[in-house]
């Protein structure tokens, strides 16, 4: 389980319109790496407008926000598109990322048990190494929380 003061795992996965994204290339800037279980659903569509609305002051904070799920390119682009997002979706297909995150868990919903993608955003300094973890996120408030920590850099 990763926690703060670890080095980041890598990441390097295709995002939404199909270029790759490698969090290494990035530096110095930080990185907000945040987890969500699938696109266009209602609480991942209000935590993708929330970061995207707040693009430009992270990015006056040096640093770069990037969506992971295991949806697929295609699909990103469908969210994409269908919501105007301006940050990077990232697809997770196998889980690799997820696994290495410790994002990929056991949920109930309903009483009955299943895999998936636990909320989480991960704060990753311009050094690679991580500052802040928000696991099991509610999205009101969250992307506000994330650029506050930010500004702590």
């Amino acid at each position: 389980m990763i926690e703060v003061g670890n080095t980041a795992p890598e990441v390097s996965l295709p995002r939404d319109g199909g270029e790759n994204v490698n969090v290494n290339d990035l530096k110095p800037k930080a990185v907000i790496l945040y987890f969500y279980p699938k696109d266009d659903t209602p609480g991942c569509t209000k935590e993708a407008l929330a970061f995207t609305a707040m693009v430009d002051e992270f990015e006056s904070a040096g640093a770069v926000v990037l969506g992971v799920s295991k949806d697929p390119v295609k699909k990103h682009d469908k969210f994409v598109s269908k919501y105007s997002l301006s940050i990077p979706l990232l697809s997770d297909e196998d889980g690799d990322v997820c696994e290495r995150y410790g994002t990929w868990v056991e949920k109930q919903m309903y009483g009955k048990t299943y895999m998936g993608i636990e909320r989480s955003t991960f704060l990753i300094d311009g050094e690679g190494v991580v500052r802040e973890i928000w696991r099991k996120v509610k999205v009101p408030g969250h992307a506000e929380a994330v650029l506050e920590a930010v500004k702590t850099l």
